[in-house]
């Protein structure tokens, strides 16, 4: 794929243990406290995961779907995808917003154009993301820094790139890894069957230049812990 050499109801008498809804899939939702502020000169680092009814993700179909709804917040101006990763059960963002109600638009935007097209290719109807989606907003070079590895090298964090198909790959194509010109030693070109995903280029400083204070991204660098 590349020059490859070659995500409790309260009473007035308190917290009353089992009320609210029941919690329905593996992982505890993200709960409904207020989303955090965002201005221009911040990150959001976005997760979002699919519900268990919905197959894995690093598949063709699931790939052109995420990569359409890419394409829907692609013209907006107040909002920005500029890196992103899909993993089996779940996406990881890297995102630019005008402010909080910015990005909660165009977060919006995103799910409900995956959520179509992926109920469309999975011949069903209901729930595709889980949770509500996490937002992490960053604001000092090294934490952009630690989100980009985590985000491009998402699948050596998950041993994706040890997959028996996989072993040849230096880049994992189920991300925006091939557009990031900021890999140690290495600078990498699209191959011709390859549609990558269509990312915005970053607009404030962070994404754009200051994560490299901290260092170049080795292609082989597993992320740690977000």
């Amino acid at each position: 794929m590349t020059k490859q050499q070659a995500l409790k109801f309260r009473t007035w008498g308190g917290k009353r243990a089992g009320a609210g809804r029941p919690q329905v899939n593996e992982r505890k939702s993200q709960p409904h406290r207020v989303r955090p502020s965002i201005t221009p000169k911040q990150v959001a680092h976005v997760s979002l995961r699919v519900a268990p009814q919905i197959r894995r993700l690093r598949r063709r179909d699931a790939y052109a779907c995420v990569r359409r709804a890419m394409t829907v917040v692609l013209r907006r101006t107040d909002f920005r995808i500029c890196h992103a990763s899909i993993q089996a059960n779940h996406v990881h963002l890297l995102v630019e917003a005008s402010d909080k109600t910015a990005l909660a638009k165009g977060m919006q935007a995103f799910q409900v154009s995956a959520a179509r097209k992926l109920n469309a290719v999975e011949g069903r109807r209901g729930q595709v993301f889980a949770d509500r989606y996490d937002a992490e907003i960053i604001s000092t070079p090294r934490q952009t820094r630690h989100a980009l590895a985590y985000v491009i090298n998402n699948w050596r964090r998950h041993k994706e790139d040890r997959a028996p198909y996989a072993r040849s790959w230096l880049l994992d194509p189920y991300s925006s890894a091939v557009s990031f010109q900021g890999w140690v030693g290495h600078r990498f070109d699209v191959p011709e069957t390859h549609e990558p995903l269509p990312i915005s280029r970053p607009q404030g400083w962070l994404l754009a230049e200051g994560w490299k204070i901290h260092g170049l991204i080795r292609v082989g660098e597993v992320p740690g812990r977000r």
